[in-house]
């Protein structure tokens, strides 16, 4: 081949190659090209977010917890502020270092120290460990002056619950603590470290309502997690602010009262509106110890005490009501038909069942007994002989229509229901058929029938108002009343005579609670005495003759005044014997606060929430003390 030729022909292959190659560099810039605008104009918002989550720490602010007070504003719960000291495990490269580092300020124990690390490991490294709390102005300076040489270590000051009036309002207000893994929800809020939610009583029933709404921070951060300068930030909103249906003051006299028992609960009810004035239980606790921290050992000693401490007996406590249920009976009698006023048994002391013999508590009988006597005198044959006329079932409807046998939804959790028992009943839980004998004994508050002091108190207050009186525990606002409660739809006449049966237990001579007499003439209180057995042992035998806890319990149920009802009271005292002993005179001494005071006859005060909305948008701050 020609030089020349060989020569062009090289020269072509060249030039394709550059074009070739020129074409892939194109392709490549064009990708490259494609790839930049994608990144810098299609996706530029995506990348900026990015960027900025980056340089931008967004921080939750905890709101405060809402205030609790009493219906005169007596400051029942509140807020104080802890300095605490916390670790960011992420922003620092050495925790153990940086725990000695702190050590060397506040003082952080052994088993502190092992539950940061351990939690270190666990959790998310970006999420806060408290380290150390309740920090004094010293401390908390010096571990801000430090803070160059701290780094993941953080201050904050947070409110913590405080409860003002310890063991005598424990069971109602309830106490706070951190929310385990059942109780941690949607709201990012319960997450923080220290952040408290209620575990019982009010805390905990209007939870929601108390939390508030949390706020949050925008923080600019350097390459170390650092905060440079604060962008923006959205406060919190305190909690609502609660005014409890409970006076303090007779709330207190009513927990000394019961100081003296070793097991008792009591209520007392506004008849009209379903106010609870006083709910009590003793033995009680103090919340704040729960608040600070309990040792293992501490915790497991208050749980298991055999008083039970940690128990609200007026709401979870489930006794048999004994003759308090007697006028279940009569009314269910009366309405039935089966008995009228001056319908009359006779009572020799016993009455039989397909030959069982059942005992009136009066050996040698009452006589002849109509529902007047037989309330006053708390005669058993007459309930006895009524529950067999009216039966099981038309008993349970009355028991239910009373307030037996259900919880009620204003705000106390965990109450227990009791048991209203019927052939389905049984059947369902037993697996057994209803004997005869059983409504015999039902119709005297024993048997399967159980109730709690709260239930019996809303069975007194229907009784005297005969209307379907709800308990509430928190007090409405001013502008929005709510509507009176629902008539019972039983006949006027039948409560007439119920109701002078239970006049007659108190004021009338053969009455079986004369020593719970008022000592104002013109006040007369009508309530019944009941004597629940909850051991076989205690038959036919005194109190003082057998151990404790195989004695009978006392129970007592009043309204005052009897003429124009007002107040209404429910006595239990575990083991105490009988109720016309033990309990009546405790129901007695309450009724003098109540009518006395008279909590009901004076004005409450207002919430600063609800006040904040009708003056003209200033905001008059927390309660202090008592208010008009």
């Amino acid at each position: 081949m020609e030089p020349r030729e060989a020569e062009r022909r090289q020269g072509g292959r060249f030039t394709r190659r550059m074009l070739l190659l020129a074409g892939v560099q194109a392709g490549l810039f064009g990708v490259l090209g494609w790839r930049l605008r994608q990144l810098q104009v299609i996706d530029s918002r995506k990348y900026a977010l990015l960027s900025d989550e980056n340089r931008i720490s967004l921080q939750l602010l905890a709101p405060t917890r809402g205030l609790i007070v009493d219906r005169f504003g007596e400051l029942i719960a509140g807020n104080v502020e802890s300095r605490r000291v916390l670790v960011v495990p992420e922003l620092t490269k050495d925790l153990d270092g940086l725990l000695d580092r702190i050590g060397k300020i506040v003082e952080i124990p052994e088993a502190v120290r092992a539950r940061v690390i351990r939690l270190a490991k666990k959790q998310s490294p970006h999420i806060p460990i408290v380290v150390a709390e309740k920090l004094s102005w010293r401390e908390f300076a010096q571990v801000n002056i430090m803070a160059p040489d701290l780094a993941g270590a953080k201050t904050d000051i947070l409110p913590v619950r405080t409860y003002f009036h310890g063991t005598d309002i424990a069971h109602i207000v309830g106490y706070v603590g951190a929310a385990d893994k059942n109780e941690v929800n949607d709201d990012p809020v319960v997450r923080l470290p220290g952040f408290r939610i209620g575990k019982s009583g009010v805390e905990k029933g209007f939870e929601k309502e108390l939390r508030g709404r949390a706020g949050n921070v925008r923080l600019e951060v350097n390459a170390h997690g650092r905060a440079v300068r604060k962008l923006d930030q959205v406060e919190s909103a305190r909690g609502r602010e609660l005014v409890l249906t409970i006076d303090h003051d007779i709330q207190s006299k009513v927990m000394k009262r019961l100081a003296e028992e070793r097991r008792a609960a009591a209520v007392a009810l506004d008849c009209v509106t379903g106010e609870v004035i006083a709910m009590a239980s003793t033995p009680s606790y103090d919340p704040n110890a729960l608040i600070s921290g309990l040792s293992p050992d501490e915790w497991s000693g208050m749980a298991t005490a055999d008083d039970d401490p940690l128990t609200n007996k007026a709401i979870r406590g489930q006794y048999p009501p004994g003759s308090t249920f007697k006028m279940v009976t009569a009314l269910a009698g009366l309405e039935a038909g089966v008995i009228d006023k001056d319908s009359f048994i006779a009572c020799h002391g016993g009455y039989m069942v397909k030959n069982v013999h059942f005992g009136c508590w009066r050996r040698g009988g009452h006589g002849r007994m109509n529902v007047h006597n037989a309330i006053k005198q708390s005669c058993d044959v007459f309930f006895y002989e009524t529950a067999n006329r009216v039966g099981i079932v038309k008993l349970a409807a009355m028991a239910r229509r009373l307030g037996f046998g259900q919880t009620y939804d204003f705000g106390l959790p965990l109450q227990k229901p009791g048991v209203v028992p019927d052939p389905g009943w049984k059947r369902s839980t037993i697996g057994e058929p209803w004997y005869p004998g059983e409504t015999v004994i039902a119709g005297i508050g024993q048997g399967f029938v159980l109730t709690t002091p709260l239930q019996l108190a809303v069975m007194t207050a229907r009784i005297a108002t005969g209307r379907a009186v709800v308990p509430r525990i928190v007090r409405p606002d001013p502008d929005h009343t709510p509507a009176p409660a629902k008539p019972l739809g039983l006949k006027d006449e039948h409560l007439a005579w119920v109701r002078d049966g239970m006049k007659g237990v108190v004021n009338e001579p053969g009455g079986t609670a004369g020593r719970a007499r008022l000592p104002m003439p013109d006040v007369l209180m009508a309530g019944k005495t009941g004597t629940s057995q909850v051991n076989t042992a205690s038959s036919g035998r005194r109190s003082h003759q057998i151990e404790w806890h195989e004695r009978d319990h006392g129970l007592f149920v009043c309204y005052a005044p009897a003429d124009k009802p007002r107040y209404a009271v429910a006595v239990i005292v575990e083991h105490g014997g009988s109720g016309s002993a033990a309990a009546s005179p405790v129901a007695r001494d309450i009724m003098i606060e109540l009518v006395q005071k008279d909590p009901v006859g004076k004005p409450g005060y207002v919430a600063s929430d609800t006040r904040r909305k009708t003056a003209d948008g200033d905001d008059p701050g927390p309660a202090t003390g008592k208010g008009g």
